[in-house]
């Protein structure tokens, strides 16, 4: 008889679903061996930069590159009239939009790009860039997306001036872009005019930055021998920059690698496509050499992707006893010179109606107003699942100063309105179908993890300390419960430029019986080849150890619509998921052959299968990848491979409950979070320590976001925090700990259970930390301030309200 391994043993040696396993990629970042865009290196290689319009509007009347073209080892100077011909001076947006690749014409934003200058160097190409005259007719510049809508207002696109209809329906102004809606406006607005209490707030998301450690860019090579276009870059989604390149420049989508190596960071700045690539791929073109182009960090800020910008104005109402009976938001999204959001194609808002969150709210209506401004476009999510971040922003708020209203503990005021367990699956006023959770369990146990009665009973005692002049810092409890819709998503319904969100896994299994899987996303710190190997390990029984996970080639990974808004977990891990699968079917048959049983009489034992009745014979699956290369198994095909493309039939809904403890010295505006408590429920959790990790990282962007992180512009588009001296990265210093626990809601749907986790985060922290700064002045007649709430800000709203001195 066989020796038969403990089965405790068998599980840890496969360091599957639930282990915390440590990250794999870790071993090459710590020791410097990490490759990058800008280590890649090529023979004769030539290096491209950038003339950026120092204007935020302005005519360009004209542009000389006699002094540049002069210079030693410049090689060209693209402008707009040379991509013209090739018809690439324009280019599409994820958003259905087009965008000047070079200034045609005029410029709409500071930073925007004029001219590609090409060089055997970098250094002589940032030097070639400043000897590049343009000559600019300044034009008025409009920084306010209400003031946009004037019907004075300057026309920015004049490209589509007099144009009505636009990508997602009528255009009722020449700087408006769309209109959306999504629920009842009728039965919304009923509602709350026939409410007790009626709560009013105008809550502003401001502009932002994700800011990622790595810069944008690429290299560009074209091999005029086979034709063959290679394209490395800091990519999120490389195969649907594979197309568009393919849509842009003519050449078959074949005859096209793009590669994204190692990145740096992407927090949704690497989504779409930006003229640097394009240009890039002209240049290469052209000279038939290697062309790399990279940003510097004041490129980054000024002319990448923007996050957030949205004006939303609520209106809720609700019953005496606090039970809410309707929603109305209005939003007006700044979009900035172009609508370049990275948003599935029937969602111009991306899934801002969520909005509702995680309340039983019967009738609800929202609206985005999409308006053009003189500011960098983008609109990207970052660390968010397509707006996402700014409707549970905005549902909390709201939340906050209903509970004021109503004179109510907010805490008390959540519960009450919890969509509850056993209403599950729940079909939201705005049309979700929430799969699966359990609130009421989440938050009752943040609740008593923090001690929250002791909390209020010590705000109050301090509020009343203050005004006996015993002290000069007020306490805020920053309440939030969120939740979030990530996996995006079903064809049915999610597309970007057509190409539904599918996603894809290959696996191969070795005759040794150890595998390689290649998917269609592309990690920038998730842990991807760690986490997928043990979704894998856990379903085909072979070690995480021997598993090899590929990412981010498109001559070897299967088509897949790449990594952001937290859908990996949920689309591709469901799909590495169902394709182990496969591979265990087939190894099923070939057990049955090499145990000479029927198929039906083995059941599957974590890493091998044993016939029933009889555990003492089994076939591990290393010995069945042997077999199915070795031998001649009737009706099976030799080899043990699957490939699966996976179309989720519905998102996923992570959910966190969030208590940031936060003292504000009102002298110096200065804050220090006491106790910050994270709870999330992302379903199965696949490796915790990984988890904790997401988790910490994307609370600590969220308190950069809620407590000092902006894009700001003065009134003629001047970028005022283009460096970061001016744009706060939080350090270690600033950093507060984080406590981090968890609730356990499998989503029904998922092969697996898993919901995702990366942006849960960012979704929950940031109402967390600005509640408790609005908590912290409640007790003084503060209802709404504007993030972010930095010492500055803090310090005048103390003086607003009387409290200095």
């Amino acid at each position: 008889m066989k020796d038969l391994p403990d089965t405790e043993e068998r599980k840890a040696g496969l360091k599957g679903l639930g282990c915390s396993r440590k990250r794999v990629e870790d071993a090459r970042f710590t020791q410097g061996k990490g490759n990058y865009v800008d280590d890649i290196k090529m023979a004769g290689m030539l290096h491209g930069d950038f003339v950026r319009s120092p204007y935020a509007h302005a005519r360009v009347k004209s542009i000389n590159a006699e002094a540049a073209l002069a210079l030693p080892g410049v090689i060209a100077v693209l402008t707009a009239k040379d991509l013209e011909p090739l018809g690439l001076h324009w280019m599409p947006t994820l958003a259905g939009d087009k965008q000047m690749v070079l200034a045609d014409g005029k410029v709409l934003f500071q930073g925007q790009e004029v001219a590609f200058v090409v060089a055997t160097d970098r250094y002589i190409a940032a030097d070639a860039v400043d000897l590049v005259e343009v000559d600019y007719e300044d034009l008025p510049v409009v920084v306010d997306p209400f003031k946009a809508q004037d019907p004075d207002a300057p026309v920015l696109r004049e490209d589509l001036e007099g144009v009505t209809e636009g990508a997602h329906g009528p255009r009722r102004h020449h700087n408006h872009i769309f209109t959306w809606e999504a629920g009842d406006e009728a039965g919304a607005n009923a509602a709350i005019d026939g409410a007790e209490v009626v709560a009013e707030e105008t809550i502003y998301y401001h502009r932002t930055h994700p800011c990622p450690l790595e810069t944008c860019g690429c290299v560009a090579s074209m091999d005029k021998v086979n034709g063959k276009l290679t394209l490395y870059g800091t990519f999120q989604a490389p195969h649907v920059v594979r197309t568009v390149a393919s849509l842009l420049s003519g050449i078959d989508e074949h005859n096209i690698r793009v590669v994204s190596p190692d990145i740096g960071g992407g927090f949704g700045n690497k989504v779409g496509v930006y003229p640097g690539y394009v240009c890039s791929i002209v240049a290469t073109i052209v000279t038939g050499k290697p062309v790399k182009w990279v940003e510097d960090r004041m490129e980054n800020l000024m002319a990448t992707a923007f996050a957030r910008d949205y004006w939303m104005t609520g209106r809720i109402g609700a019953t005496k006893d606090g039970r809410i009976t309707g929603l109305h938001a209005h939003v007006t999204a700044d979009h900035g010179a172009f609508d370049a959001c990275a948003d599935p194609t029937k969602f111009p808002a991306g899934f801002f109606h969520i909005c509702t969150g995680s309340y039983d709210i019967p009738a609800a209506y929202c609206a985005v107003d999409g308006i053009y401004t003189n500011k960098a476009p983008g609109g990207v999510a970052y660390r968010c699942s397509f707006r996402v971040t700014e409707a549970a922003y905005f549902i909390e708020r709201m939340i906050e100063v209903l509970a004021i209203k109503l004179g109510m503990d907010a805490a008390e005021l959540r519960a009450k309105n919890f969509i509850r367990k056993e209403q599950f699956p729940y079909t939201s006023a705005l049309g979700w179908e929430y799969d699966s959770g359990d609130y009421h369990t989440a938050w009752d146990k943040a609740l008593k993890a923090v001690g929250y009665e002791a909390l209020r009973k010590e705000q109050a005692e301090r509020v009343e300390a203050f005004k006996r002049g015993e002290t000069r810092k007020l306490l805020g409890i920053g309440l939030t419960h969120f939740t979030e819709i990530v996996g995006a998503g079903p064809v049915k319904n999610c597309d970007i430029l057509g190409m539904g969100m599918f996603d894809s896994c290959e696996i191969r299994i070795h005759p040794t019986g150890s595998a390689i899987a290649r998917l269609g996303t592309i990690s920038q710190g998730q842990g991807h080849a760690t986490t997928f190997a043990q979704i894998l390990a856990s379903e085909i029984g072979i070690s995480a150890d021997k598993i090899t996970v590929e990412e981010g080639d498109t001559d070897t990974a299967p088509y897949g619509l790449g990594t952001y808004g937290s859908r990996s977990t949920p689309v591709a891990g469901a799909a590495t998921a169902m394709a182990g699968r496969k591979i265990r079917a087939k190894a099923q048959m070939i057990a049955a052959y090499l145990l000479e049983v029927h198929d039906d009489d083995l059941e599957w034992d974590i890493d091998r299968f044993v016939v029933k009745g009889a555990p003492e014979r089994f076939k591990t699956m290393a010995e069945i990848a042997y077999a199915s290369y070795n031998q001649a198994i009737p009706g099976v095909e030799p080899g043990l491979e699957a490939v699966s493309y996976y179309d989720p039939p519905n998102m996923t809904y992570p959910f966190g409950a969030y208590i940031c403890v936060m003292e504000i010295d009102v002298d110096t505006g200065e804050h220090e979070i006491r106790q910050f408590y994270a709870l999330d429920d992302c379903g199965t959790r696949i490796n915790p320590m990984i988890i904790e990790g997401q988790v910490h990282g994307g609370l600590t962007e969220a308190l950069a976001i809620a407590m000092g992180q902006e894009i700001a512009y003065d009134d003629i588009g001047n970028v005022k925090t283009g460096t970061l001296m001016d744009f706060f990265l939080p350090t270690a210093w600033e950093t507060p700990h984080y406590t981090t626990d968890h609730t356990e809601t499998p989503s029904p749907h998922h092969p697996i259970g898993a919901k995702g986790v990366g942006e849960s985060p960012n979704v929950g922290g940031v109402p967390a930390f600005s509640n408790a700064v609005h908590d912290a002045f409640r007790a003084f007649g503060l209802t709404q301030t504007h993030m972010p709430h930095d010492h500055w800000r803090i310090w005048k709203t103390a003086r607003d309200l009387g409290l200095h001195g």
